[in-house]
């Protein structure tokens, strides 16, 4: 699919680098140097995709990442020189879809975000809305409720709950979560789907303590309950 990228990118010659490729798979790509003006141009023009790297000027990749979630749903790569496992969860929690560690092959950002545009894309979905209880999925809308509220989700919240509430009262341990959301090959540890859910339970659960529809199975990993 052609899309519009939005590349927050400090360092120019990367940034032209990330621009060349994305735009060789035939995307329309605008590059950015600071976290304000990504923010500005993501409310200006809401891209497909926003690649953002973490250690930006004026704004951080982070604040922007916190910013764009509370407006928009659109799929968020972080890029970022800064690799232990608590940076990346820590991106994954304000609700970063992908994370990728400089130095990187730039082959492997387009196709992280060849992933992310298609899982994000309605329609790549498919089927009728799924219910459990109050809480309904629309795959073709890629829209998620609790009764009459809606729920902003991220791109991997959302095929983590998709997984789930297709089979409900399956349970799926977090390796296999890792697998239908980011591939097989994905390097991406499986303390990310705990970060995932807990974020998905604070935005459907009634008290996010005591879950009433993503439950925990001790030892195994996570499930919708059986509405039956």
């Amino acid at each position: 699919m052609c899309a519009y990228v939005l590349v927050a990118e400090d360092d120019l010659k990367q940034a032209e680098l990330v621009r060349r490729y994305l735009r060789h798979e035939g995307h329309s790509v605008q590059t950015v140097a600071d976290g304000q003006a990504a923010l500005d141009e993501v409310r200006r023009r809401q891209p497909d995709l926003l690649v953002l790297d973490l250690m930006l000027p004026s704004l951080s990749g982070l604040e922007v990442c916190r910013h764009v979630r509370r407006e928009f749903a659109l799929p968020v790569l972080m890029v970022t020189a800064k690799s232990t496992v608590n940076d990346r969860l820590r991106g994954f929690d304000l609700g970063a879809d992908d994370y990728l560690v400089k130095p990187y092959d730039p082959r492997e950002l387009v196709a992280r975000a060849r992933v992310l545009l298609r899982r994000a894309d309605p329609g790549d979905q498919g089927g009728p809305p799924l219910r459990v209880g109050d809480l309904v999925l629309d795959p073709e809308r890629f829209e998620v409720r609790v009764g009459d509220r809606a729920v902003e989700c991220t791109a991997a919240e959302f095929r983590i709950l998709t997984a789930m509430i297709s089979a409900p009262g399956r349970v799926f341990s977090r390796a296999q979560l890792v697998e239908r959301v980011y591939g097989i090959d994905a390097f991406i540890t499986e303390r990310t789907i705990d970060v995932h859910v807990k974020n998905l339970r604070k935005k459907i659960e009634p008290d996010p303590r005591h879950p009433e529809y993503l439950l925990t199975v001790f030892g195994v990993g996570y499930k919708v309950r059986d509405a039956r």
